[in-house]
């Protein structure tokens, strides 16, 4: 009897994101970033090497989504919306990974239209009709639908089966109810709606009791509870819309028939260069054992010789003082020491000091524990012997305060900060973090993980493995002593062996400047602001959550009036009838796959700007809706409840460019350019007694624009005092500046900002409303006008494509992966990055040399009650009290617009603006 053929269906896109994920970055010889395509092949090939062992399996492929947009963006063009783009070094190594597919003999399987689920779908239901065994490689919930006798799922990762019983398990109904389930609770994670207020529980318990979804909401009127009742009828639209968009597609037209997915061993030439290529020196080794010598005409490598052997041995757990009176006096004969910090939060101003770890030689280490409770669900049942933590601080703070000893460290804001709340000034200081990112900014990650992968080929404990994950996870304080002394002095061992390692490549490199100037300075300053916070007015928060909720009614109440019948606003197939069929609109355009009407925010611009109301108000309708979920909702439970401010953290090493970004809240993005907006920022108030004093950067990119591209005509104007935006429309436009029309200046700012991102004649058509043949004219026009300009721009994209990056006027490297990219469209785009990298760089390095300098400067005025709060791209904002405004404020303007000299002298004047108020928009 002929054995049943059994297809393997890999999720591939799942498989990327948990190697990124979950593996340290690395790069190639030529800078490519490979992290994720090392960790995507490893899994695939230990994969292959587990069924060869197994249940080999007839036929195998690899699926992968081709792209975001899907027909399911078609009927909701908020599908998957709230997901963020990919990571910047993982777009080049997509196509890599397809690669790596193929070189190991399997079929690479996508389709534009489709995302991998459909495809999965479709193979799994042709293979099913024709007497197949499925298994699906995912954990992906939204794949558990296809489960049935012939149809299993595996998740590699927990080498664990799906069946019908754990299918229930998940949803609490079989795999034929697992899409009713899902159209009524939703996924936060794809931003399917599903019904408000129902969870997979009570969605479970309502299919079972109805039979299926139809059945539900023909019968919702006989449910008893009236809340749900209600919330059932007014949103069983929404949930016959999210049927349609987690519904698996089972007929797609696939590329390959099920004969082409047959298992072939790979060829040995393809697959030797493609390990070649990529360097992957322990993985060839797996592959030349497990195939058993046919390549044996390459040369073997030890695969012990690429790791870096980190001795549990050598790391000890400190709790007799003596020892620790040891190791002190050894830290003062070395000179330097590395640092680390256990805590139980990642939020420094919440956070408890667990423990310290300390390192002075490679492969040895301690850990002090200062602050384990030992309560933690039976991992011990005492809280343990260790150190008393003021004993221990009391002696360790002479050696983190003295200037002659070298404290070591990785992200060492956070730990000064941590230590900083204990009373200790830890300085000098050198960050292994930032070294890096001065180093490679753009080429990768810059964690102790990525690192340690990327220089020792070290995968480091992670927290996950002494702390447990999901509900079962503690916090620090409640991990064991022997498990905690192995995670956090391997943190120490691990960071000062990288800082033995990247430190001599500052010089030789020619980026110490930048990492002395630009990098180390600024992490206390950062520490500082982050512990002095702002204060937010929270009543006002939630008075203006309850205006933008009125707003959002009102808006609603337009619309129905509008539509002239009632219907769902958040409802796209309901709007598009409205605006297509009832109102009979122009320019709409169905959906070839589910005829619905597009209703994305191009399609409302759209319609707005040729003069329709309804169209306009929906954008409102949707702009309010944001503001409301994003700030002033999340904003309130950002305040820390002992200080009664809002902390953010700032992250110095997460932009290719220099740029500061901040979480928690992110306090870069809130909006300043629309009423709505504008009072978000009041809520950001003084303390009592204070003002709030905002000094912003005045067109600080176009300036460093006129400078590095040397362009006199713009040099002057900005050396004059000109409005800069009237003299570029005079120049382009040959229009008078007196007397000028408002429209023709926002045309010419539009240019004039839009240059420095590379805009498109599309795009600034877009901008503009105008057509794209009168856009492309004027973008003509501005570069023949200032022909310094293009020259920089072809100068600047030839010089990176030769280097592959590029640098801003302080000597920082902006490495731009993307512009070797095999894809013409992430070249372009990385073309636009090189051409906006110096400029924008320059005025980050700018800003963060202002603030480097501008606390001795107010020490040295006498101004020590004037603190710094916020950076905010090409703004500062202070808190300072009431008399000490007008002494504070020429202070401030004098560091800001003196922070590029001496290192720089530009030649156009930088220029800031000064304000006070009692809140940050009055300050603005």
């Amino acid at each position: 009897m002929a054995e049943t053929p059994h297809l393997y269906l890999i999720d591939g896109s799942g498989y990327i994101f948990r190697a990124y994920h979950a593996l340290p970055p690395m790069t190639r010889p030529d800078g490519t970033p490979v992290g994720a395509v090392f960790g995507f092949s490893n899994m695939l090939f230990k994969l292959i090497q587990d069924l060869a062992d197994g249940e080999k399996p007839s036929h195998l492929a690899v699926i992968f989504d081709a792209a975001r947009k899907t027909f399911r963006s078609e009927i909701y063009p908020e599908y998957k919306a709230h997901r963020p783009p990919a990571p910047e070094d993982l777009v080049p190594q997509f196509s890599i990974i397809r690669d790596a597919v193929k070189a190991f003999g399997v079929p690479a399987i996508e389709m534009e239209g489709y995302e991998a689920d459909d495809i999965i779908a479709t193979y799994a239901k042709q293979a099913a009709d024709k007497g197949f065994k499925v298994t699906i490689v995912s954990s992906d919930k939204d794949l558990m639908q296809l489960v049935n006798e012939q149809v299993t799922m595996f998740d590699s990762m927990k080498n664990k089966r799906i069946d019908y019983t754990g299918v229930v398990e998940k949803f609490g109904v079989g795999p034929d109810r697992v899409v009713d389930v899902q159209s009524l609770c939703g996924d936060s994670v794809d931003n399917v709606p599903g019904v408000p207020g129902i969870g997979i529980k009570t969605a479970a318990q309502l299919i079972t009791e109805y039979g299926d979804l139809d059945t539900l909401l023909e019968r919702a009127g006989e449910i008893k509870q009236p809340k749900r009742r209600e919330t059932l009828l007014e949103n069983a639209d929404k949930a016959r819309m999210s049927r349609e968009l987690v519904r698996l597609v089972n007929d797609a037209p696939v590329p390959f028939g099920l004969d082409d997915l047959t298992v072939r061993e790979p060829e040995p030439g393809p697959l030797l260069a493609f390990i070649d290529e990529q360097s992957f020196r322990s993985l060839k080794v797996k592959v030349q054992h497990h195939y058993a010598g046919f390549l044996d005409d390459s040369p073997t490598v030890d695969p012990v010789s690429e790791a870096v052997t980190v001795e549990k041995a050598t790391y000890s757990c400190i709790t007799e003082m003596a020892d620790l009176e040891a190791w002190i006096v050894r830290i003062m004969a070395a000179g330097q020491v590395t640092v680390d910090t256990e805590t139980t939060s990642l939020d420094v101003m919440q956070a408890d000091l667990v423990g310290i770890s300390l390192s002075i030689v490679p492969g040895e280490a301690c850990y002090i524990p200062v602050g384990h409770t030992g309560d933690g669900d039976g991992m011990f049942a005492e809280r343990p012997h260790q150190l008393d933590k003021a004993e221990v601080l009391k002696r360790l703070k002479p050696v983190l305060e003295d200037p002659s000893i070298l404290k070591i460290g990785q992200n060492l804001k956070y730990d000064i900060s941590i230590f900083a709340r204990q009373g200790i000034d830890v300085a000098p200081i050198d960050d292994t973090m930032l070294m890096s990112y001065a180093l490679e900014s753009g080429l990768h990650g810059h964690g102790m993980d990525e690192l340690s992968g990327l220089h020792l080929d070290h995968t480091p404990i992670s927290f996950k493995d002494v702390a447990g994950t999901g509900k079962s996870q503690v916090t620090f304080d409640k991990v064991t002593l022997e498990k905690a002394t192995d995670y956090a002095a391997e943190d120490a061992d691990i960071t000062g062996r990288l800082w033995r390692i990247l430190k001599p490549r500052l010089a030789s490199e020619q980026v110490m400047g930048v990492y002395e100037r630009l990098e180390r300075p600024l992490v206390p300053v950062l520490s500082a602001m982050e512990r002095e916070g702002i204060r937010v007015d929270v009543p006002a928060l939630k008075s203006l959550s309850n205006e933008f909720a009125a707003s959002i009614q009102k808006l609603d109440e337009e619309i129905q009036k509008l539509a002239g019948r009632p219907f769902n606003v958040q409802s796209p197939k309901q709007l598009g009838e409205i605006l297509f069929e009832d109102m009979g609109l122009k320019g709409g355009k169905k959906s070839s796959k589910t005829g619905a009407w597009g209703t994305g925010a191009d399609v409302l611009e759209a319609l707005a700007a040729e003069g329709h109301t309804l169209p306009e108000k929906v954008l409102e309708y949707r702009q309010f809706a944001k503001l409301k979920s994003t700030y002033t909702d999340s904003l309130v439970n950002d305040v820390n409840p002992e200080t009664g401010r809002i902390h953010t953290s700032y992250h110095l090493a997460s932009t290719t460019t220099g740029r500061l970004s901040s979480n928690d809240p992110n306090l870069q993005n809130i909006p300043i350019r629309s009423e709505e907006g504008r009072k978000i920022r009041r809520a950001f108030i003084a303390e009592k007694g204070c003002k709030l004093l905002s000094a912003d950067y005045s067109q600080i990119e176009l300036r460093i624009l006129a400078h590095i591209a040397d362009i006199p005509a713009l040099k002057k104007a900005f050396a004059d005092g000109i409005d800069i935006h009237a003299m570029t429309a005079s120049e382009v436009f040959g229009t008078p500046i007196e007397g000028m029309d408002p429209m023709v200046r926002r045309q010419a700012k539009a240019i004039n900002f839009g240059i420095i991102y590379g805009i498109s004649a599309f795009g600034l058509a877009r901008q503009l409303g105008i057509e794209r043949s009168d856009a492309q004219k004027y973008i003509e026009a501005y570069f023949e006008r200032f022909p310094g300009i293009r020259a920089y721009m072809d100068n600047t994209i030839a010089a990176a494509k030769e280097s592959g990056y590029v640098t801003t006027l302080f000597g920082r490297k902006c490495h731009i992966a993307a512009l070797r990219d095999k894809n013409p469209m992430h070249r372009a785009f990385g073309e636009r990055a090189a051409i906006n990298a110096p400029i924008q760089g320059t005025a980050a390095d700018v800003i963060r040399r202002a603030m480097i300098r501008m606390p001795q400067a107010l020490v040295d005025a006498g101004l020590t009650d004037v603190k710094m709060l916020l950076q905010v791209h090409d703004e500062l904002v202070f808190e300072a009290p009431e008399a000490r405004v007008d002494a504070a404020i020429p202070v401030i303007r004098t560091v800001m617009e003196g922070a590029a000299a001496p290192a720089i002298e530009l030649s156009v004047p930088l220029d800031v603006d000064v304000g006070s108020g009692d809140n940050w928009e009055e300050a603005h």
